[in-house]
């Protein structure tokens, strides 16, 4: 047996014509706002992605940035470097040193992967939008612009004031009072 289904209205001829000039003197009577880009800027959300920014001296050459970049648009070259001992009787030790870093931003997409994965921190989004080049092979923009943008990062919002103390700043605060505390006492014996 068919499902019953209510009764339809009898359908006004020219009732779809009338519902869009309604829907288009709507419009017409509306003030339009054309936003005049190159001389007023746009206000931009607080949060918004433009391009990616290098913090260069946390960038350890891990790769991990270009590994996991789905369009393969991050070019990164280093070298390693000997690092003399701390203490003597120590051993030397080598670090990679960063030579390029580049990203290809006609190849990227802008998922922000390599920011996420990125972890020293050396990776973030910066609002900056303006950009564009005539010459497509000049949107590789190399450490030195990478890094222009990275001081047009905004602040990361505030942290909520119920929230722990991170174990790191605790930690920290515990090692400077300690060492006042040291500082304290070895002038209280002078």
């Amino acid at each position: 047996m068919a499902p019953l289904l209510p009764p339809s209205r009898p359908r006004i001829p020219g009732s779809g014509l009338a519902k869009g000039l309604a829907v288009t003197l709507r419009t017409m009577t509306k003030k339009t706002v054309t936003a005049q880009y190159p001389d007023v800027q746009p206000e931009l959300p607080p949060r918004t992605r433009g391009v990616i920014g290098l913090f260069e001296e946390n960038c350890t050459v891990c790769m991990l940035c270009a590994r996991e970049c789905p369009d393969w648009c991050i070019y990164i070259d280093s070298h390693k470097e000997t690092v003399p001992a701390a203490a003597p009787g120590g051993r030397e030790r080598s670090r990679n040193v960063l030579d390029r870093f580049a990203i290809d931003f006609s190849l990227c997409m802008y998922c922000g992967i390599c920011i996420e994965v990125c972890p020293f921190d050396a990776l973030f989004w910066s609002p900056e939008f303006e950009y564009a080049e005539t010459d497509i092979h000049e949107l590789t923009h190399e450490r030195d612009k990478l890094r222009e943008w990275m001081w047009t990062v905004p602040e990361p919002p505030a942290l909520d004031p119920r929230a722990e103390e991170p174990k790191e700043i605790g930690a920290a605060r515990k090692a400077a009072e300690k060492a006042a505390a040291a500082a304290q006492a070895e002038g209280d014996q002078q």
